[in-house]
């Protein structure tokens, strides 16, 4: 059997009052669309038709090659919705699921539960259907004395005794693909909107003898569909809470759930131990046996075994096996850490590479570097990477010791061994194993610091008095 899948997407969410489309808006890190996109993947529809209105181009740039497009230039109901893709797959036999873009709770499980129900009753269509506590503003389900749907009211066209159901329509179905468009050419728009809703082809099915059953999801959130930023906020619990238990049950612990914003695509490894505070984003991974957090935030990060990483900042970074990040360091992209090496507080690493066991204990920034195995940057260097115009390469390499307040002005080559001393600025390479001073030579004034006091201390009478 061929399953395609149909999710609208052409509605401008004037609700959510932002200059932003409505599927385009995130939850969990993923615009809303994209997670109904993945669901439909993963439930094995061989084909997705997204049907675009308002903000086309920008939806469609997301979804790039992700789905084929077809255009609703004007709203006019699901049941036009639905029509605008008869020209790719009216002529298609199978299944044909039909989904919202702003519903990014439901889950590839269940939709593979309505597929399976609608070819076990060989049914020309199967709604999917949630028990809600507040049904208000939702379709309601009618059922005969048996159970079976009859038809689906819209809250507008409710009486007052179908407006008491709270057995909702959450907008998503299965259809004989062939039976789905015979039925649509038939809708009108008799009905308190003027539109065509998807929903009459229910009653039209029924009418002409074919089954129309029913799925009703346990888990009433997957219905949900977003209306506003109240809506918004209400998915993003529940989809950080799905997410959050995912993990857990894979073997990562999570110590505050409630204090803990991880995104969908994250990836954790087992034993890994997230403490309170901590935001995981994008396409961050991060391996088995961690320590995250307090208080670590990781963006499209690539963490290995057994690392630490603490009170920091993180973008675009590789983070090797056994290494030790912060507190307060910030790892900027394409910082890419070796095994072992020890990244302290209040340190920057941007564009550089260093190799395994290299220590950068405190209050450093190393830029457009390649920094190699066991070496040691001491507290206060810096690479000096921009002269205004251009960035340049700092290399140093395997086993050397920069010490405490140096400046390396790049682009400049520091030695295997070579040692460069505290306070020193580093104008010229260094060779391998040399020993390098760039500073003045000190200088001691006997006495001559009451002689700069008394100084200091008639100035400062003399603009009293004046």
């Amino acid at each position: 059997m061929k399953v395609m899948a149909v999710v609208l997407a052409a509605g401008q969410g004037k609700r959510m009052k932002s200059k932003l489309y409505k599927v385009l808006h995130p939850v969990c890190g993923k615009p809303m669309v994209g997670h109904v996109l993945q669901t439909v993947k993963d439930a094995n529809c061989e084909r997705t038709v997204v049907v675009v209105g308002h903000g086309a181009e920008t939806v469609q740039s997301y979804l790039g090659d992700g789905a084929e497009f077809v255009l609703q230039a004007q709203q006019l109901g699901t049941g036009h919705a639905v029509r605008m893709a008869e020209p790719l797959i009216g002529e298609e036999s199978g299944t044909t699921v039909i989904l919202y873009g702003d519903t990014p709770l439901v889950t590839s499980e269940t939709i593979q539960s309505l597929l399976e129900i609608h070819t076990k009753n060989a049914a020309a269509a199967t709604v999917l259907t949630a028990v809600v506590p507040n049904p208000q503003g939702l379709g309601r389900i009618i059922r005969d004395e048996a159970g079976n749907v009859l038809r689906i009211v819209e809250q507008k066209d409710c009486t007052p005794e179908q407006a008491a159901i709270t057995e909702i329509n959450t907008g998503m179905y299965c259809f004989d693909n062939e039976k789905l468009f015979q039925a649509l050419a038939k809708v009108t728009n008799q009905n308190a909107q003027g539109e065509y809703y998807l929903t009459d082809v229910m009653e039209i099915l029924r009418e002409a003898g074919e089954t129309v059953g029913a799925y009703c999801t346990p888990d009433f959130a997957e219905g949900i569909g977003v209306n506003d930023r109240v809506g918004l906020g209400e998915a993003e619990a529940l989809m950080r809470a799905r997410i959050i238990r995912k993990h857990q049950i894979n073997g990562v612990t999570v110590i505050d759930p409630a204090a803990t914003y991880i995104e969908a695509d994250v990836v954790i490894g087992s034993d890994t131990v997230i403490h309170p505070g901590s935001v995981l984003r994008g396409s961050t991974v991060i391996g088995e046996d961690c320590i995250i957090g307090p208080n670590a935030d990781l963006t499209d990060t690539k963490v290995g075994n057994a690392v630490t990483v603490k009170q920091s900042v993180t973008t675009e970074a590789i983070i090797g096996d056994e290494c030790a990040v912060g507190p307060f360091a910030y790892l900027r992209p394409g910082a890419k850490l070796g095994k072992g090496v020890k990244i302290g507080d209040f340190v920057e690493i941007k564009n550089a590479e260093l190799g395994d066991g290299t220590k950068v204990s405190h209050l450093s920034y190393v830029g457009d570097a390649k920094v190699g195995s066991d070496v040691n940057i001491g507290c206060g260097a810096i690479t000096v990477n921009y002269d205004g115009y251009n960035k340049s390469l700092t290399e140093i390499g395997d086993r050397a010791f920069v010490g405490s307040n140096v400046n390396l002005i790049a682009p400049v080559k520091i030695g295997d061994g070579a040692y460069v001393v505290a306070g020193s600025t580093i104008t010229q390479d260094v060779p391998e194993n040399d020993v390098a001073i760039a500073r003045e030579r000190q200088v001691n004034k006997p006495g001559y610091a009451e002689k700069l006091r008394g100084r200091a201390k008639a100035r400062k009478e003399s603009k009293s008095k004046g």
